[in-house]
């Protein structure tokens, strides 16, 4: 950093000086000696050192000659870091600034006259009290300014939305903010301390009357702990102090200039630990594009581009280009390649770039002449206690200038009126001394009326009025100043007697004066929780090479298993029952005997695996479903019983709980003579259980095949959906809105406040607009009635009455006139409306449809029918007198056999057919054996 002592130059200097005094000692003595006494240097002859015989060599590395560096050290590297802590990065919590913003303002003050500085100027200014350079006072400056807050700015200074730098310090130009003049200044309660170099006063802290360590943020990195307070917005400061003086409750957040949104459900209050997730603001321009209109803090629109085009090189993010369109707004268009979804990419982007940041708050403040870690509400209380002290110094030296004043109007009253000035006895005084001392005498009656005692200089005082002004003196002024001064210092005192309301009143003028230059330019809502695996592109292809027991994405001429991304875990099971999850790779070695592979989602409940085993060589058989939710990557689990010699006989994958109907065929050995060696089995009639769980007993006897009889259906039932209007997603988890239960292939219907209407699945990662009328699950017997003023018809009223289509693309049901102007829409069965009537025909009674009967069902792009061609005042709508009649409920047990797919291999073929057949199997199988 520029501003910091060079301390490392100075022990080299250090150093070499001693290495020098030591090269130059030994040059003049070659070997170190004892002197037997203190005439050598008599003894010396032109120049050249007499040869005694009683010298005496000694050693080099002798302990006595050699100086512990320890002790020189013990304390330099602490008096530095706390130099560091106290006097450079952390903020002191009486006026939240640091010394070298201190050091500004405190010059800028200096220099105030009410026009502009040159920069250059006021850095050099600032120079005479902050000791470590122009360019870091330069850089302090131009962080103040980009605050807008203390420091009126003219000229480029920099762009904190592009990370543009400002111009040279010659080129642009600064003073105070009419904020500043009323907060920050007042020489009167000020405590000062001499400069670094003894030649001027600076404050120690400045008599700051605001939260500006909140509302201004800090960020500094000292030796060994570091501060991130956020900035937080003016208005809620204000409030926030106006309730602690109340003793209400407050809740502050952050609010950046960059806007955005956050989620402060971890920011703990700002203390350390605390953790605050910011994201930018991301529009859909159409189908194909994001725009990006404001930026998480601390990012620049730079530095969020190459995050960007970093997850694009990655392929987690599929997009054609990037283009920045920033000017005075930030405007990124992220453009998105073919067939991929905004709405996924949309997630992509906070998954996968800057788009979403995680900042860790620090408040770490200056208390008490060391660093504590508070909270943003200690930060707050204190400022607004430190105000109020603030405060009530100013009226109390306020009250002692109005009592000084209102003593001397009455001493000078007096003074002219009893003529004391015409007295002989004062006129003939030898001395001054004995003029004072006649005043005082003639004064002592009218001590009663006087504020305080009269002392030598109150007399003094007096002897200096001039003349003229005894001559114009007029008693009904004086009067009426006293008065006013007397009534100021009585409204000072009730003041300082209620000094909670002062202070509160105080913070009420600063936000109805500043606060509306300072409207909350973040958003604060909650987020939902991105997982990377499920928004990130299926960038990947997974192969496998079971001979050799290999998988990966470079297995490029071996068998393809699925399409996966580069973050995904892929879950792997063996025919002993063993498995496990790896990470994808190139290429990596999982073993042989692979039975399936597929990618692993964490915490999915829907994906059921359903397997019969047999327990050892020669054990039973069983039978279990079971799903896999959460497992620690790298480690062997086994769904057997782990018996060795355990074999999976059959096994399947179903993503959504399906459950198939399979075929056990025995063998021929284990059954008696006419015993039935076929038998079927239900995997939806076995519980779902954890992984862990030994299953259901299938047989005993030797298996000879299990073979899929028939398809199942999911025996998980639909997925329950629910929609969450804070924000606009629709999520599994119980949150917000449920909307229903879903099968596969229903949709949700989106009318938008428009007119618009469309249709979507219901995927987790669908995005939603704000202005969304209605949103349920789609049902296409469902008559919808809309009562609209129709543009195309000179703006006359007409109902009509439809089913809404299950579209994507976006469809308008009142027209494609942009005037037409919707009254209502409702979905009941058998609407009434009321019409009012207004204008010329006020007069008209209310008129009543059933428009059930008024209208017929038609498609949402007719016109409708029209109501009347009087004047309308307002159209609403009735309770329904009539209901439809509940629907029949289909009967569980009805099922249509023939859409079950029939797989069984030995349909149609007899027993004994079948054991022949296995048998001839058996024989071909010894026979190769042989």
């Amino acid at each position: 950093m520029s501003d910091e002592i060079k301390d490392n130059d100075t022990l080299e200097e250090t150093n070499a000086n001693s290495t020098d005094n030591t090269s130059n000692e030994t040059d003049a003595k070659p070997a170190a000696c004892n002197h037997t006494d203190d005439t050598d240097d008599e003894n010396e002859t032109d120049g050249e050192p007499t040869k005694h015989s009683d010298y005496k060599p000694v050693d080099r590395f002798d302990a006595s000659a050699v100086h512990h560096l320890s002790g020189m050290y013990q304390n330099w590297f602490l008096d530095y870091a706390s130099y560091v802590i106290l006097e450079r990065a952390v903020p002191h919590i009486e006026d939240g600034l640091k010394p070298v913003q201190r050091r500004i303002l405190h010059s800028m003050k200096r220099m105030d006259d009410g026009r502009y500085n040159k920069v250059a100027n006021i850095v050099g200014h600032t120079m005479q009290f902050h000791p470590h350079g122009d360019a870091s006072i330069g850089d302090a400056l131009v962080q103040l300014g980009q605050k807008d807050l203390l420091v009126d700015t003219q000229g480029n200074w920099g762009n904190i939305l592009t990370g543009d730098r400002a111009a040279a310090p010659r080129y642009i130009e600064a003073r105070l903010s009419k904020f500043a003049l009323d907060t920050v200044f007042n020489p009167k309660t000020t405590d000062w301390q001499l400069s670094y170099d003894g030649r001027n006063r600076e404050p120690i802290t400045l008599p700051v009357k605001f939260p500006l360590l909140l509302a201004q943020g800090a960020e500094g990195i000292a030796v060994g702990l570091s501060s991130k307070i956020m900035p937080h917005n003016f208005n809620e400061l204000c409030d926030a102090a106006v309730s602690y003086l109340h003793g209400e409750e407050f809740n502050l957040y952050p609010d950046f200039p960059t806007g955005g949104s956050i989620d402060v459900s971890k920011y703990n209050d700002g203390q350390r630990g605390g953790t605050l997730k910011v994201r930018a603001k991301i529009e859909k321009l159409d189908n194909k594009t994001l725009v990006i209109r404001e930026i998480p803090y601390g990012k620049t629109t730079s530095t969020l581009i190459d995050s960007i085009l970093k997850a694009i090189e990655k392929g987690k993010i599929k997009a054609r280009k990037v283009d920045d369109n920033t000017a005075a707004e930030v405007e990124i268009q992220v453009h998105l390649a073919p067939g991929v979804s905004s709405d996924k990419t949309l997630d992509a982007l906070y998954a996968f770039s800057d788009c979403e940041v995680s900042i860790s708050p620090n408040c770490c403040v200056i208390a008490d002449d060391k660093p504590q870690f508070l909270t943003v509400s200690d930060v707050l209380r204190s400022s607004v206690d430190r105000t109020m002290g603030l405060l009530r110094r100013e009226l109390e030296i306020r009250r002692g200038e109005l009592l000084e004043q209102l003593h001397f109007c009455s001493l000078e009253k007096i003074f002219i009126e009893e003529r004391i000035y015409k007295d002989k006895k004062f006129e003939e005084a030898p001395d001054v001394d004995a003029v004072c001392e006649h005043i005082d005498k003639r004064l002592t009656p009218f001590y009663p009326q006087l504020v305080r005692e009269v002392t030598r200089d109150d007399i003094l005082r007096l002897l200096e009025i001039k003349m003229q002004r005894i001559l114009k003196f007029n008693k009904d002024k004086a009067d009426e100043l006293m008065a006013r001064l007397k009534a100021e210092i009585e409204q000072i005192e009730r003041d300082l007697a209620n000094m909670v309301e002062v202070t509160a009143n105080w913070f009420r003028f600063l936000k109805e004066k500043y606060g509306k230059d300072h409207p909350r330019l973040t958003e604060i809502r909650n987020f939902d929780t991105i997982e990377a695996t499920k928004v990130v592109e299926a960038n990947e292809k997974l192969y496998i090479n079971r001979q050799e027991g290999f998988i990966g994405t470079g297995l490029k001429k071996d068998e393809f298993v699925c399409n996966c991304s580069d973050i995904d875990d892929i879950i792997v099971f063996y025919k002993d029952g063993k498995y496990k999850v790896v990470r994808v790779a190139d290429k990596i070695f999982v073993g042989k005997n692979i039975l399936h592979v597929g990618v692993f989602k964490r915490n999915d409940k829907r994906t059921i695996y359903n397997t019969v085993y047999r327990d050892g060589r020669n054990g039973p058989y069983y039978i279990k479903r079971f799903n896999v939710t959460a497992m620690t990557r790298d480690r062997e689990y086994d769904l057997t019983k782990g018996t060795p010699g355990s074999k999976v006989v059959y096994f399947t994958a179903n993503p959504n709980g399906e459950a198939e109907v399979i075929k056990i065929t025995l063998e021929p050995t284990e059954v008696k003579r006419r015993t039935n060696i076929f038998f079927d089995r239900d995997f939806s009639k076995i519980a779902i259980k954890g992984r862990a769980a030994q299953g259901n007993l299938l047989t005993k006897k030797a298996i000879h095949r299990i073979g899929l009889k028939s398809h199942g259906h999911s025996t998980l039932g639909g997925r329950k959906v629910w929609y969450d209007p804070d924000v606009n997603r629709l999520n599994y988890d119980d949150h917000g809105r449920l909307l229903g239960e879903f099968l596969d292939d229903d949709q949700i219907l989106v009318v938008l406040e428009g007119g618009d209407f469309y249709a979507t699945n219901f995927d987790a990662n669908n995005h939603y607009e704000d202005n969304i009328a209605r949103i349920e699950k789609f049902d296409p017997h469902k008559v919808w009635t809309a009562v609209l003023y129709d543009a195309d018809n000179e703006g006359y009223p007409y109902v009509k009455r439809f089913y809404m289509e299950a579209t994507k693309r976006k469809q308008n049901y009142l027209g494609d006139n942009p005037n037409s102007r919707q009254v209502l829409l409702t979905d009941v069965a058998f609407p009434r409306l009321q019409v009012t009537f207004g204008g010329n025909d006020a007069t008209r009674p209310p008129m009543e449809i059933d428009a059930e009967q008024f209208i017929a069902v038609k498609g949402f792009k007719a016109k409708g029918k029209r109501i009347t061609t009087w004047n309308v005042e307002s159209i609403t709508e009735l309770e329904p007198t009539r209901f439809p009649e509940p629907e029949e409920q289909p009967d569980d047990d009805d099922t249509d056999d023939e859409q079950q797919e029939n797989l069984d291999p030995d349909a149609g073929k007899s027993q004994q057919q079948v054991i022949d057949e296995i048998n001839g199997q058996l024989s071909l199988f010894n026979d190769e054996d042989l």
